[in-house]
């Protein structure tokens, strides 16, 4: 039973949080950003993003999935989850992981997609912005321990363009599954540099895996 089937429900967005996330809306609509693409038609899953250049990136994402009527969420230090900023963080969609717990930070959030009803979870699959294109695998592993899909989530800054791919189930084969994403990717924007590096990381993984 839910908090909200025993009669409980959510405290209503702080004020700053609104006035962030209007900020946000605001700047994506004023930015011209257009969105292709639909989500899947499902309440929990992760959104592998790339590539990832710029900090407003999380905003283009932002005001996509606003227009998708989904609120994304993201991962976040424990630490800046603490009293004065708890309940922004919250609004704002973050999701704290305690790293200095046994449990690694893949538990904790398979555990948190099994306790809600809903979560998409916005990942920065590259890690950084300094990142040269190749993925790391923790979005990979989050959705194979929650038991979620997959939605690869482009982006065109030269177009303004930005969009989200068909959901990919984990099959376990990690090679296999990446090379799916990166051709969707490429597919989108071939002349994405990022996206071509992802592609030689894939045949690389593929060819290890043949020794």
């Amino acid at each position: 039973m839910t908090e909200h089937d025993q009669g409980f429900s959510d405290p209503p967005p702080s004020l700053l949080s609104r006035f962030v996330r209007w900020i946000i809306l605001w700047v994506y609509r004023w930015k011209g950003w257009q969105l292709e693409g639909g989500l899947p038609d499902t309440r929990k899953f992760v959104i592998a993003g790339a590539p990832h250049t710029s900090n407003w990136d999380f905003v283009f994402f932002v005001g996509a999935t606003e227009k998708l009527g989904i609120k994304p969420s993201f991962m976040g230090k424990n630490t800046l989850f603490k009293w004065p900023m708890t309940r922004f963080m919250l609004d704002m969609g973050g999701v704290p992981v305690d790293r200095s717990k046994r449990a690694n930070y893949v538990d904790q959030i398979a555990a948190e997609y099994a306790r809600r009803d809903e979560l998409a979870l916005v990942i920065a699959a590259e890690g950084t912005r300094g990142s040269n294109g190749e993925w790391r695998s923790g979005f990979y592993h989050i959705a194979q321990a929650a038991g979620v899909p997959i939605v690869p989530a482009w982006v065109n800054n030269r177009t303004m363009q930005l969009g989200f791919g068909p959901a990919i189930t984990p099959s376990g084969d990690y090679a296999a599954d990446l090379g799916k994403i990166a051709d969707y990717l490429l597919s989108k924007v071939p002349d994405e540099p990022r996206y071509k590096q992802l592609a030689a990381q894939v045949k690389r993984l593929k060819e290890a895996s043949d020794d």
